[in-house]
């Protein structure tokens, strides 16, 4: 396929009820068909992964084909300059965390990306940055906790910004980072108390929000859960590792 046959299957999807759902969740429709994620993401499964067909579909301008490069690139080659040209060309949430989640936490340069763009002034490559730390939070399970620190302050640093998409990411960072296992769930409730008492609105905001959920008792329970899960994996890899208690001989 090239982004001429894969246009023209997206053709086929259109659905003007799609574009409608489209103006009530805030995401533009001048450059939009009209395609239904669960269609977008069946096209991709199909397509397979095609970097420079990813770099095609980019060019191409269209939301539905934007929000199906990230989905069907290789992360491994993709570079710093495609990063940067793709966040610099962001002009929805939804495409900026599509990008995200589908492709720039699986690339070698997320987690110095996500800090660099948490300091820029353009609303969505700001939100990058955010919708970046909270892609690594869910996904990049052999980070250490170390890791998520220069992440929280950046959280508390950018929380007095009140435009609604960087203050939903940023929160969105917070409550990710906090749900990854107890320690960093104390911290990221320490730091959303710390940005309370910041006392702006946007920070107030932040921080109620995140509370709410960190604190409560679902949360709580889950993250019991996987300390305990953790703590006999770690006993069970300990038992594996001494001398003569293969799991062979045990059994």
């Amino acid at each position: 396929m090239n982004a001429s046959d894969v246009l023209a299957r997206l053709r086929t999807f259109a659905n003007p009820a799609v574009t409608a759902s489209m103006v009530r969740f805030a995401l533009p429709i001048n450059r939009a068909l009209g395609v239904a994620t669960p269609q977008l993401r069946r096209l991709a499964r199909e397509i397979g992964k095609d970097h420079d067909l990813a770099l095609e579909l980019w060019a191409t301008e269209v939301s539905e084909a934007r929000f199906l490069a990230p989905m069907v690139d290789e992360p491994g080659r993709v570079s710093v300059a495609q990063m940067e040209r793709w966040v610099r060309d962001l002009d929805s949430w939804g495409i900026c965390d599509d990008c995200c989640f589908e492709l720039f936490d699986k690339t070698r340069f997320a987690w110095r990306k996500a800090m660099e763009w948490s300091r820029r002034g353009a609303e969505f490559e700001k939100r990058a940055g955010f919708a970046l730390m909270a892609a690594l939070a869910r996904h990049d399970r052999e980070a250490p906790d170390t890791q998520f620190a220069p992440f929280l302050c950046a959280i508390e640093r950018e929380s007095g910004d009140g435009r609604n998409f960087v203050k939903k990411a940023v929160n969105w960072a917070l409550r990710e980072i906090g749900k990854r296992n107890q320690n960093l769930n104390r911290a990221a409730i320490e730091r959303a108390r710390r940005i309370h008492a910041i006392g702006l609105p946007s920070a107030r905001w932040i921080s109620s929000d995140a509370l709410r959920e960190l604190q409560s008792s679902a949360v709580q329970a889950r993250l019991i859960i996987k300390a305990e899960r953790a703590r006999t994996h770690r006993r069970r890899s300990d038992q594996d590792g001494r001398p003569g208690q293969s799991r062979t001989s045990r059994t």
